[in-house]
């Protein structure tokens, strides 16, 4: 490792977790453990354990598990040296010189956020260049964005031509292969290297901390592709990113707006709206709603008004719905076209069309999840016929059935009512039956699942799954004994890591039996930067399962037997294999063996 292992013992010999998870989120002693929601995933029931005898934690929702440099890596998006020279640093500890790997690493994050600034600033330059004037036109004219608003958000020009910027940052000290790793120049097929952004209007991406980690750009025109963002790197991860945040997260408004593009984010921002966020280009994300979730309770989501709108407005609601956000739609009528046909119109569109006044109208008059799901199950159904009456209905109780409140669902059942010219109590005795109908469904469903204990004893993550189950179980109640009281090992003399069926089981008996012979601590903090992530999140529920320590000594022969009779068996690798031992099985049965 790049960082030496009696360091990290030292850092995790220093950490209390409990201390570290808490810093991110309430926590509420319970027995043993502490508890709160899981900043992973989205629940209402708490489910997120922190054992600080341990000094783990686990979700028995997600499966997320660890300890807290594990914890600090998946909270703020860093890789392991990183949040490690985070926590050193919260301890009062120097972390020593680090190893050519991360060394390199870190330097080469470092030159291209340097770089990323240089170019943003080369960007910026442009606009008041001849080579930048129709971009610089573009802004003003067709975008009416300010002249304080361009450079609020950096706006910038690239220039029409192939090497303007290579050039321009190689007077500054940076070479080729520099802007080729920071996305901002391409190989061409012979050899050659070009600006990747030419004739483009380029607004820098600034994270929270007020870092430029990459670049979206726009055309000017109608040509391909519209958008061109900076590729992913390990900086730059568009499913994580959300444009504006370093403005919104100061907002003193109550709530954000997300909508879709960035252009309307700053149009927004510019119409005093500084609330207003944008993913980059892509659907809204579990990683996004964990971002949103740190900065704000309610979401405004503002899509553009069209079919595509509408699914990205649904699947977002979906998305939200077990997260702790209050989610409200703001609808954006359609805009009148060239012979009165009606078409689609963004945010961007209507702010400069009716002003900030007529959008704040449309945002206090914005629907709840609920309500805009009801209103676009009713634009479907033609309510003047009876058959289209009772389709509306039975599409509206699917929608009421989902609402977790009895009183909303009568609320609503009520409004569909009235609406077909319907009796409430008929609305109402359809959302029950559905609802009886989904909890069968979730029973037959858990039934079929606990006629299968094999696969529920199988690993979350695929690439982890058993070649024998029951030996794996048997490894699994080894680990959990040789945590709980590390001195046991000396009671596995003859078990060695390849008898271990499972690849990853086996490596962590190694590595903690090796830490155990060198006197150092054995927990599965300590090993953190030696396994994967899910390999982690495994041992981590391995780990929280209950072993008394009266019956440890009598479980682990126990375990130790199974695994070596298991190994003895050998595995069975293939079809021919299996057909061979049916073979002797039924041959043993007609001898009477």
């Amino acid at each position: 490792m790049a960082i030496p292992d009696s360091f990290l013992d030292e850092l995790n010999g220093r950490l209390n977790i409990v201390d570290v998870v808490s810093a991110y989120l309430p926590l509420t002693k319970k027995g043993a453990n502490h508890w709160g929601l899981c900043p992973f995933h989205h629940e209402k029931t708490p489910s997120f354990s922190v054992n600080e005898s341990k000094q783990i934690f686990h979700c028995f929702g997600c499966g997320k598990g660890g300890g807290a440099i594990r914890f600090v890596m998946e909270m703020d998006g860093l890789p392991f040296p990183e949040a490690v020279r985070k926590l050193a640093e919260q301890a009062g500890l120097q972390v020593p010189e680090e190893g050519p790997g991360d060394g390199a690493w870190r330097e080469k994050r470092r030159r291209v956020l340097e770089l990323n600034k240089e170019a943003a600033r080369f960007y910026r330059a442009m606009l008041s260049d001849p080579r930048g004037a129709a971009v610089a036109s573009y802004i003003r004219e067709e975008r009416r964005i300010s002249p304080k608003f361009s450079a609020r958000f950096g706006l910038g020009a690239a220039p029409e031509g192939w090497d303007h910027l290579i050039c321009a940052m190689r007077d500054k000290g940076y070479d080729k292969a520099d802007l080729i790793d920071a996305g901002l120049a391409v190989a061409g097929k012979n050899g050659g290297v070009y600006d990747k952004y030419r004739n483009r209007l380029m607004l820098p991406v600034i994270d929270p901390r007020g870092d430029v980690i990459g670049f979206t750009s726009r055309v000017m025109d109608d040509s391909a592709p519209k958008y061109l963002n900076t590729p992913e790197t390990a900086i730059f991860k568009k499913r994580s990113i959300l444009y504006g945040l370093n403005y919104a997260r100061n907002t003193k408004r109550p709530n954000f707006i997300l909508v879709e593009g960035n252009i309307d984010v700053i149009t927004l921002h510019q119409a005093g709206f500084d609330n207003t966020v944008a993913t980059m280009g892509t659907a809204l994300t579990e990683d996004h709603v964990r971002l949103l979730e740190r900065y704000t309770k309610e979401l405004v989501l503002c899509y553009d008004n069209d079919s595509a709108g509408e699914d990205a407005t649904q699947r977002a609601i979906a998305l939200l719905k077990g997260s702790e956000i209050r989610v409200r739609v703001l609808r954006l009528p359609q805009k009148e076209l060239p012979g009165g046909a009606m078409g689609k119109q963004d945010a961007d569109d209507y702010i400069k069309r009716f002003g900030p006044g007529a959008f704040q109208s449309l945002m206090d008059q914005s629907a709840n999840s609920a309500e805009y799901r009801l209103s676009v199950v009713r634009g479907r159904f033609d309510l003047g016929r009876d058959d289209q009456r009772a389709a509306y209905l039975q599409a509206a109780a699917e929608v009421i059935a989902g609402l977790p409140s009895p009183v909303e669902r009568d609320i609503y059942a009520g409004r569909c009512a009235e609406l077909a010219k319907a009796a409430k109590e008929a609305v109402l005795q359809e959302v029950d039956g559905l609802r009886k109908k989904r909890v069968r469904q979730a029973r037959r469903q858990e039934e079929r699942q606990n006629l299968t204990p094999a696969r529920q004893l199988q690993p979350r993550d695929r690439g982890l799954r058993y070649a024998n189950v029951r030996s794996a179980e048997a490894e699994k109640g080894v680990l959990r004994v040789a945590l709980l009281d590390p001195e046991l090992f000396r009671e596995l003399d003859g078990l060695e890591p390849e008898h271990f069926s499972a690849p990853h089981l086996g490596k962590a008996y190694s590595l903690l039996r090796q830490r155990w012979k060198e006197g150092r601590s054995v927990s599965l903090a300590a090993l953190e930067g030696r396994l994967a992530p899910e390999e982690l999140d495994e041992l981590t529920a391995v780990a929280q399962q209950p072993q008394p320590r009266s019956t440890a000594r009598t479980a682990l022969a126990d375990c130790k037997q199974t695994i070596l009779a298991e190994h003895r068996r050998g595995d069975i690798h293939s079809a021919e294999d299996l057909n061979g031992l049916q073979q002797a099985l039924k041959q043993k049965k007609a001898y009477g063996g």
